[in-house]
């Protein structure tokens, strides 16, 4: 079957180890069902797991690919939910958790094999590009938004770095929540499309609010750490799931979160129950992901090109057929 995957890891240049071609049939295995692919979408875990983070050689080849939306073995139109071995089902008791990819053949191929647990059923109000953005990118951002920093219809968030897949869901989702939602981006046009998304305003990183917010929700890391830091009212949240700009920020602003006791809260994808929720929210607010593009699966490299020079807005979604 045709397939795209990490056939070496170069961290420098990771685009160097994608490979499109022919890969092996998924393997059956008790527990586990195989599912068509329609539509699957790229995020920056692709290309962290080309640069060798959470994909050692030894697992090589690897199909890349977390997120999809397909039909199973029955002919029902399901969604993928990518982490394996949260709940044991499918595998081992005692095996560790981890996303697809990582342990496990991923979602750019024509078939890919995932526990039966991790199956849900398909919306017949989204389409097959539109679920295949949930899994991964819109699931963070709801899990950060909702479970993590628990805010409420009426309440303020900021978003750092609009323009990503984690922060235009969150854009989204907190507009149909009934959120007050800024952002943040250094890309002019990228700051107009947040604003059409559902952002109050949209500013350049670090410039001051008009006050100070509830949460924040942060994927940037250390480029805007301070500012999210800063933007903060006295015990609010900050969320993160993502440090794209790098992961060491030159002041952690410690005096500042223990005096206004900040709370800071990793976030980390998301559980079957919460993409099961998202899929509802989805399909009864009308809110539907951003797509930046769609292309055929053998056009893969483009769609990497795009997101590793950060040129879109929204998510790339590769389709099989």
């Amino acid at each position: 079957m045709f397939a795209a995957y990490a056939a070496r890891i170069d961290r420098d240049q990771p685009l160097n180890g994608l490979e499109l071609g022919e890969r092996p049939e998924p393997e059956a295995r008790a527990g586990w069902t195989t599912v068509t692919v329609k539509a699957a979408s790229l995020n920056h875990h692709d290309l962290w797991s080309l640069r060798g983070v959470g994909l050692p050689e030894e697992k090589l080849p690897m199909i890349l690919g977390c997120d999809a939306a397909g039909i199973d073995e029955d002919g029902n139109e399901v969604v993928l939910h990518s982490v394996i071995g949260q709940t044991g089902h499918g595998v081992g008791p005692d095996e560790p958790r981890s996303i697809l990819t990582e342990r496990y053949q991923g979602t750019f191929a024509e078939r890919v094999t995932v526990p039966r647990w991790n199956v849900l059923p398909k919306p017949k109000e989204l389409s097959f590009e539109e679920a295949a953005c949930l899994p991964t990118a819109w699931l963070t951002a709801y899990r950060m938004l909702f479970t993590n920093a628990g805010v409420r219809p009426g309440d303020s968030v900021l978003v750092q770095g609009a323009g990503g897949g984690v922060a235009t869901a969150a854009i989204a989702l907190g507009k149909a929540a009934g959120l007050r939602v800024f952002a943040t981006s250094r890309d002019e046009e990228k700051r107009k499309r947040a604003v059409e998304l559902g952002a109050v305003e949209a500013y350049e990183p670090g410039a001051r609010l008009p006050g100070r917010v509830d949460a924040v929700i942060e994927t940037v890391g250390a480029a805007t750490w301070s500012h999210s830091v800063k933007s903060l009212r006295p015990g609010g949240t900050l969320v993160i799931s993502g440090a794209t700009s790098g992961d060491r920020p030159s002041y952690a602003e410690l005096t500042r979160i223990f005096f206004l006791e900040l709370k800071v809260v990793g976030s980390t994808m998301g559980s079957k129950d919460e993409l099961e929720d998202l899929l509802s929210f989805c399909a009864a607010t009308g809110v539907r992901p951003v797509i930046d593009d769609v292309l055929p699966l053998d056009r893969a490299r483009e769609g990497f090109e795009k997101m590793a020079a950060g040129d879109l807005f929204g998510k790339v979604v590769l389709t099989t057929s």
